[in-house]
């Protein structure tokens, strides 16, 4: 599983950058959406990308976002690519990408059966799919929520574009995920936390050696 790349989402504290590298990340994850408690700042995002070395891929994951603020996002931080994990169609994903001249993250929940179709609409539009579980009707997050779905419902599968395994994944289970579902890439939020938002360096190096063991 050393090819696996992974994501670490969510990052709030200037620390995380460092942690984040020294476990092997592909990707740092900033979250702006003011209900999450990972939520970011446009100046503190900005400081933090800043520290980042070059090669690693910084995302901006969004909800819903509007052109302004979208506008204000990309003039500030120094991005890689751009996460939707809000209602976005596949047409709002194609100006996403045209505007800021970005790649393009979509997340697609997952529950059932009836939700594979989107994936495959979506894989038409991004430049990228993060595959999450669905969160419950209540939630008021639309992910970070750690909740797992069944991984067998996408076993094996491929689309046209990378994707991104996301949901309820730690440093135990992992392993078995990318075992079940043959993914390349994984994405871990609240997994590697000690409280929501609130980053734990030693979870971190543990989920980078649990893809590496």
């Amino acid at each position: 599983m050393t090819d696996t790349r992974f994501k670490i989402c969510g990052l709030t504290d200037p620390a995380d950058i460092p942690a984040a590298i020294l476990a092997g990340a592909s990707y740092l994850g900033f979250v702006f959406f003011p209900k999450s408690p990972r939520h970011l700042d446009i100046p503190s995002a900005a400081a933090m990308a800043a520290t980042a070395p070059p090669g690693i891929m910084k995302v901006a994951l969004t909800v819903d976002a509007d052109d302004a603020a979208l506008d204000a996002l990309t003039e500030a931080v120094a991005l890689d690519m751009i996460q939707l994990h809000g209602h976005e169609t596949p047409e709002r994903v194609r100006e996403v990408r045209a505007r800021s001249g970005l790649p393009v993250m979509k997340a697609v929940g997952v529950a059932g059966p009836e939700d594979i179709a989107d994936i495959d609409r979506y894989a038409a539009a991004a430049d990228q799919l993060l595959i999450d579980a669905k969160p419950p009707r209540e939630a008021e997050l639309p992910g970070g929520n750690g909740l797992p779905f069944d991984w067998r419902l996408i076993a094996d599968r491929r689309w046209n574009v990378p994707w991104m395994l996301a949901g309820g994944l730690t440093p135990d289970n992992v392993a078995e995920a990318v075992r079940m579902t043959g993914t390349r890439q994984v994405d871990v939020s609240s997994g590697v936390e000690s409280a929501a938002g609130v980053k734990d360096a030693d979870r971190i190096a543990a989920f980078g050696a649990a893809l590496r063991a």
